[in-house]
């Protein structure tokens, strides 16, 4: 392995090339893209919040029929959020305080309030500029509405997208979630057993048995991704959230100089800290963003495509599911995981990047520690394998898109077998080339975005002038 890390490909790929996607593209594009959708749209996260909450939350369980090539809200949402609600929320977390400092959490909120207002442009437009394949299926995303909505001259802008996002499906939705399933697995054997050496078997066989559930959901098609999600991700994210309230009213005494740590080290973060922490401004910054990305995806252009195939009433209607993800994956979910390592007064090795050993050590606090990592474990397993399941889509989409539906189906083969690889990889190997792809993927679907926001801005205003009357 460590030959892997002295390769010249991998020190371009995870080192200059990470850099310029992320610090010199995304990051700013986060912070001026979401300023400018905020005004465009009149502030639609916040002005609109209680609309948006009565408009999907209120109606997320209303019983409706999808036909032909399409799921409905419900299956689309909970397909875009089990892409969504995954590692980024446990581990992703964990990393940017770990990497950050405490006050990686605030921009972790500052990043995912834009996040809302351009995942909601994003999902907008996934739905006006949709279309039908081959097989009469529902497909949209930024490939479609580059090619539909910016002219068929732009379609190699759509076509880099699918090339990015395609391989970072394999990294971010496939091989960094495997990972961190059999990390957290082995940590609950361990707490069981700490003489336990056969971890390497261990990998393999939950590598082999994720690949085998999860071919026999992709094999199904997106409705029965979505039929699986709508069942799996209320129950999960409920049984997760009822989990950290019960830790963090444990050490309910801790949470205002939780808060104030957060707010006071989001600016001076080695003051805070101490200065052998070494984590600067930047750190905290970059790893706050970085990881409200990882988590929510706002920006990245892929939940667009769980979107663009709901059957719904119109493009608005569902861009309003994009604020509502955004707000109950980071706001909520990630706030209550960040809380719980806070007020935990766990250890943290300032620095290092964490798998799930952090947050299963604030759980144990409360639950003990044989609990606590079984419980993290099973966690992470079905946070992680709705993740796959999403990104699965994600990634078969794109490729049909270049290649055709063919092409699709020889993708989802190399992605199965690219979940038992994950399962026995290097955690930073994964995480590091998982990044970069992520930030690449960013740059079409952000030059899109812009391109096309006087049309999310005119249905919007259009769409709000109509339910107000």
């Amino acid at each position: 392995m460590e030959a892997i890390y002295e390769n010249g490909l991998y020190k371009f790929l995870a080192g200059s090339l990470n850099n310029f996607a992320w610090l010199y593209v995304l990051l700013p594009c986060v912070f001026v893209g979401g300023l400018y959708f905020t005004v465009g749209t009149r502030a639609i996260q916040f002005g609109r919040f209680g609309y948006a909450m009565k408009q999907t939350l209120g109606k997320l369980f209303d019983k409706k029929e999808a036909g032909h090539g399409a799921v409905t809200p419900l299956q689309a949402v909970t397909t875009a959020l089990a892409a969504t609600v995954g590692t980024g929320n446990i581990v992703g977390t964990s990393q940017a305080i770990a990497m950050g400092g405490y006050g990686a959490v605030f921009w972790l909120w500052l990043a995912a309030l834009l996040g809302m207002v351009i995942k909601y442009a994003e999902a907008t437009l996934a739905v006006e500029y949709r279309q039908r394949n081959e097989k009469g299926d529902w497909v949209g995303g930024p490939m479609y509405y580059i090619q539909n909505g910016m002219g068929k001259n732009w379609k190699w802008l759509g076509c880099a997208f699918c090339v990015f996002s395609a391989c970072a499906c394999l990294g971010t939705g496939n091989m960094s979630q495997a990972n961190a399933i059999v990390g957290a697995f082995n940590n609950a054997i361990v707490a069981f057993n700490p003489d336990f050496a056969n971890q390497n078997l261990v990998n393999w066989v939950l590598g082999i048995f994720l690949a085998v559930t999860t071919a026999l959901v992709l094999f199904g098609g997106i409705k029965r991704i979505g039929s699986v999600t709508e069942k799996l991700i209320p129950f999960m994210s409920l049984i997760y959230v009822v989990a950290t309230l019960i830790v963090i009213f444990g050490h309910l005494g801790n949470v205002g100089q939780a808060f104030g740590l957060i707010f006071r080290s989001a600016f001076t973060p080695q003051a805070v800290l101490g200065a052998g922490s070494g984590i600067l401004l930047k750190n905290a910054v970059v790893w706050g963003l970085r990881r409200s990305a990882f988590s929510n995806e706002a920006g990245l252009g892929t939940a667009p495509i769980a979107h663009a195939a709901a059957e719904c009433e119109g493009s608005v209607q569902q861009g309003l599911f994009g604020i509502f993800e955004v707000f109950m994956d980071t706001i909520v979910i990630c706030t209550l995981t960040a809380l719980c390592i806070i007020i935990s007064g766990v250890e943290i090795e300032w620095g290092v990047k964490p798998g799930s050993g952090l947050i299963m050590a604030a759980f144990s606090t409360v639950f003990g520690n044989k609990f606590a990592s079984l419980f993290i474990a099973i966690a992470l397993m079905l946070f992680a394998y709705s993740t796959i399941l999403g990104w699965s889509l994600y990634g078969t989409r794109c490729v049909e898109y270049l290649v055709g539906i063919r092409g699709g189906k020889v993708y989802q083969i190399i992605f199965i077998i690219v979940i038992v690889v994950g399962s026995v990889a290097s955690l930073d190997f994964v995480w590091d080339i998982a990044d970069t792809f992520n930030g690449l993927m960013a740059i079409p679907n952000f030059i899109a975005l812009f391109a096309l926001s006087p049309k999310v801005f005119k249905l919007t205003k259009d769409y709000f002038a109509r339910v107000s009357k």
